[in-house]
């Protein structure tokens, strides 16, 4: 027998004939499902209450409950569960009260196993269906006012394009790390749009802006009652995703506890609705993104050393405006055209002042604070030529630099670090000390790295310290 080509399913097969139990048992993880049976209905309420199903095989006719009765409380405990009703007695008032009721098929017994897989592969690519049309709202949303994609031309873009390209036909585990406002969910959105899972969802959420209290429900959804307000059951963001890709912005954000869970799925594949004790599986690739120092957190007990290793099977940093300068004026130009398409009217020009303008900036912001900039210098010139007098020149200056250390040569040969006045802390000390061998190499990040010690990705989360400092 063949497997079902739109993935497995988890099936609930509730039935008092013995020998029917064991056949489902035994033929139906041959066609790659999941199974669980049961000898009457009120088992099969059960074992719904305790986990969940994506469709259930009813008898009509069993002790106690009969399967009209358990497919009304399915459709108030899981309306998403697809029943398929089955009777040795079909009359034609049974087989339209079902349909009424909201079963997905009605079959007749002694069923042909070919008929009932065909019925199972119907309920498989109405999933499929319903993820691909997650997918597609997904980039319709992507898309308005033109669908948003990575620039740039620097030797630091290319490379991340060129990690992408490699890693996204994979089903790898990826950490994007990268400073506020870089483009991490456009390097996730484009990995997925490069990957074999293109077709189904793209879900992000951003785990630093989910309310503590809410967020485990969002991820793993809950069980009808399992709390003060969770009136009906729900699905979880891991469940939407099901076949295609979860991004998880800021997951150095998560609690210890949704750490743990998040593991759990990493290793395992399963998850567990909140107020359920059945774990069930789900075919999800995981990105994460995050602006904050995991190693340093991992050092302090705030994040799992053992997830930070699952998420980290490959890295790829998003690099700040600064250093890839001579990119922020093909960034503009794109925004440019995005934002003119909006507009009736040509597309604006940037003059020579605009471009000098544009390149003299840190962008402390980044890709977000340009993005606004742009916007806001298209309204202002008015279709035409944008100048430098368009721009929110009030922020427009550079940045003032980190404060400069005096370096003299040691008797040991290694720079001598004039102590600031007052008690400065170990991390002052190690920040000056990284400020003088950058001075020393004229800011070569390579060279720096390598007399420090350290791989240039530390180097480049420290300097982002220096920054902020």
């Amino acid at each position: 027998m063949e497997k079902t080509q739109h993935g497995g399913l988890r099936i609930l097969f509730a039935d008092d004939e013995d020998y029917l139990r064991d056949l489902m048992e035994r033929e139906l993880p041959r066609l790659g499902h999941e199974v669980t049976t049961c000898p009457d209905g009120q088992a099969a309420i059960r074992a719904l209450e305790r986990g969940r199903f994506d469709a259930a095989l009813l008898d009509i006719q069993m002790p106690g409950l009969t399967g009209i009765e358990v497919l009304e409380k399915f459709r108030q405990l899981s309306p998403e569960t697809q029943v398929i009703l089955m009777t040795g007695h079909a009359t034609v008032d049974t087989a339209v009260q079902a349909l009424r009721l909201g079963a997905f098929d009605y079959l007749t017994k002694p069923c042909k196993w070919a008929e009932l897989e065909v019925v199972l592969n119907r309920i498989a690519e109405r999933r499929s269906l319903t993820n691909k049309a997650a997918a597609l709202e997904t980039r319709l949303k992507a898309a308005e006012g033109g669908t948003p994609m990575l620039v740039g031309e620097t030797p630091v873009m290319k490379d991340v394009m060129h990690l992408i390209d490699t890693v996204a036909p994979t089903e790898a585990t990826v950490l994007i790390l990268g400073e506020t406002g870089t483009g991490k969910d456009l390097i996730a959105r484009t990995m997925h749009e490069r990957s074999l899972r293109a077709d189904q969802a793209f879900v992000p959420v951003n785990c630093g802006a989910l309310p503590e209290n809410l967020i485990e429900s969002e991820l793993f959804g809950h069980r009808k009652g399992a709390f003060t307000g969770a009136e009906t059951n729900r699905k979880g963001l891991f469940e939407v995703a099901n076949g295609g890709t979860l991004f998880l912005d800021e997951v150095g954000e998560l609690s210890k506890g949704l750490q743990v869970k998040l593991l759990r799925f990493l290793e395992s594949g399963e998850i567990r609705r909140v107020g359920e004790n059945e774990p069930f599986r789900a075919d999800v690739r995981v990105l994460c993104a995050t602006n904050r120092d995991l190693r340093e957190m991992v050092a302090e007990d705030q994040f799992r050393e053992d997830l930070f290793f699952r998420i980290n099977t490959f890295e790829i940093y998003s690099p700040p405006l600064r250093e890839r300068k001579e990119d922020v004026p093909l960034l503009a130009r794109h925004m440019l055209k995005r934002y003119a398409s909006r507009r009736p009217g040509p597309i604006p020009e940037l003059a020579e002042d605009a471009v000098e303008a544009l390149i003299a900036h840190d962008w402390p912001g980044n890709v977000r604070e340009l993005a606004n900039a742009i916007e806001r210098a298209t309204i202002l010139a008015r279709g035409g030529t944008i100048h430098a007098e368009h721009l929110p020149t009030q922020g427009m200056s550079r940045r003032s630099p980190v404060p400069s250390l005096v370096a003299t040569p040691a008797s040991s040969g290694g720079p001598h670090i004039a102590i600031p006045e007052g008690t400065p802390t170990l991390r002052d000390l190690e920040l000056h000390y990284i400020q003088v061998v950058l001075e020393k190499h004229k800011g070569n990040k390579p060279a720096a790295s390598k007399e420090l010690g350290v791989s240039l990705k530390t180097l480049y989360n420290k300097i982002n310290q220096l920054q902020r400092s």
